[in-house]
This record gives C-alpha cells, sequence and structure tokens, in this order.
C-alpha cells in the first residue's frame, strides 16, 4: 500500500493506492476507503479520499516486482543512459543479484536497480486475451 497527501485550497486530497497477490477488486477498495474514513471523521478539516488498486499499468517499486511480474512487459526508465538509451521496453525476467533482467527483440539487457529511475508495466490487450485463451484451454483439458 502506498499512499500521499497533499493540500488543495482548503482541504487535504489523500490517494491510497494498495495491491495484493491475485490482485484487488472494488469490494476490496471500499472496505478500505470506509474504514479510512471512520479514522479520519475525527480529523476536523475537510479533506478528499482516493483509494483504488495499482491498475494495470502498476509501478513497479521493489525487487521482488520484478520477479512476482517475471514475463509481463514492462518499461523501465534509467537515470544513467545503457546502450545509448534511458527508456526501455521488454519483458520483465525478474531480479538477476542486483540487476533487473529485461528481455527484448535483441536480447536481454541487465539493468542495474540502482540506476532504475522508475518502472512500470505496459498492458498489452493482445497478450492478456492470449493467456486468458491458454487458460480456458488448459482448465477444459
Amino acid at each position: 500500500m502506498s499512499t500521499s497527501a497533499h493540500r488543495h485550497r482548503h482541504e487535504t486530497a489523500l490517494h491510497v493506492t494498495v495491491d495484493r497477490e491475485g490482485g484487488i477488486d472494488i469490494g476490496t477498495c471500499e472496505r478500505i476507503a470506509s474504514r479510512i474514513n471512520a479514522a479520519l471523521d475525527t480529523f476536523p478539516e475537510p479533506y478528499t479520499l482516493e483509494v483504488e488498486s495499482a491498475g494495470l499499468d502498476r509501478p513497479l517499486t521493489k525487487p521482488s516486482d520484478y520477479d512476482r511480474f517475471s514475463g509481463r512487459d514492462a518499461k523501465v526508465v534509467t537515470t544513467l543512459a545503457i546502450e545509448n538509451a534511458k527508456t526501455h521496453r521488454g519483458k520483465l525476467g525478474g531480479v538477476r543479484g542486483t540487476n533487473v533482467v529485461l528481455t527484448r527483440e535483441r536480447g536481454e539487457l541487465l539493468i542495474p536497480l540502482a540506476v532504475v529511475k522508475s518502472a512500470n508495466l505496459e498492458y498489452d490487450v493482445r497478450a492478456d486475451l492470449q493467456r486468458a485463451k491458454q487458460r480456458e484451454k488448459n482448465q477444459n483439458q
């Protein structure tokens, strides 16, 4: 879970992003929002609350995220140029030592975790449909 709070004019905006293995549904977001609202009822200032799942293009913030989403498409932005670029796209291969493994058409790229500025999944509708068809096929066998 990550949180951020920002002051806008006369109220505070609280933003909460939740994530867990298997994903988050709307009911879970509603339950979390209800609990937070109950806790904030004693807060004297007006506020807005947003609770959401990490989403299809979720950020990858911990080394374990790269392993968890291994095989998925991702974009990794680095602070230093690697192979003359700071933005890299490919399939995640997890973490090997202190490097993120990214597989591209032209081969495997090892990106040191220390130079990762940001990283997020990239949602591919076709790949998702293919995975769903494969799961359905496997269940029917």
